[in-house]
């Protein structure tokens, strides 16, 4: 399924060598967050930023916030949006819906991304049950 050159931990390693971003060390951090959650993950580049897939792609770091990092959570790339968000239970509110099939989680900075790690792998486990 996912054969093109952008699929493949390489393309993420190439994009973070030329990466240009205050929160870069944030990001090298995130790939082994989330890969850590289940051995099945996988990444590539989509969306022009470091994307993680159990099969379809559920994760994109978003590179563009004017602040921090963060990363969307998503039901895949094509649009299967539910009636309502699915139930996850996220006591530290990490989670910011977007719509009923995305998600956003954001960190500030280093300290608060490893402070708040065991919730954020908490509801990645969550999340990848969905898909």
């Amino acid at each position: 399924m996912h054969r093109k050159v952008t699929d493949t931990t390489e393309a993420v390693d190439a994009f973070m060598a030329a990466l240009a971003h205050p929160c870069k060390a944030e990001v090298e951090v995130l790939r082994g967050i989330v890969t850590g959650v289940d051995s099945g993950i996988a990444e590539g580049i989509k969306w022009n930023a470091p994307s993680w897939r159990l099969g379809e792609y559920f994760a994109t770091t978003h590179l563009r916030a004017r602040q921090g990092i963060g990363v969307i959570l998503h039901l895949g790339a094509k649009t299967r949006a539910p009636d309502q968000r699915p139930a996850i239970d996220d006591p530290d509110d990490l989670l910011e819906w977007l719509g009923p099939d995305r998600a956003r989680v954001a960190f500030i900075d280093m300290d608060e991304l490893r402070r708040r790690q065991p919730a954020f792998e908490a509801v990645l486990r969550q999340w990848i049950r969905l898909l």
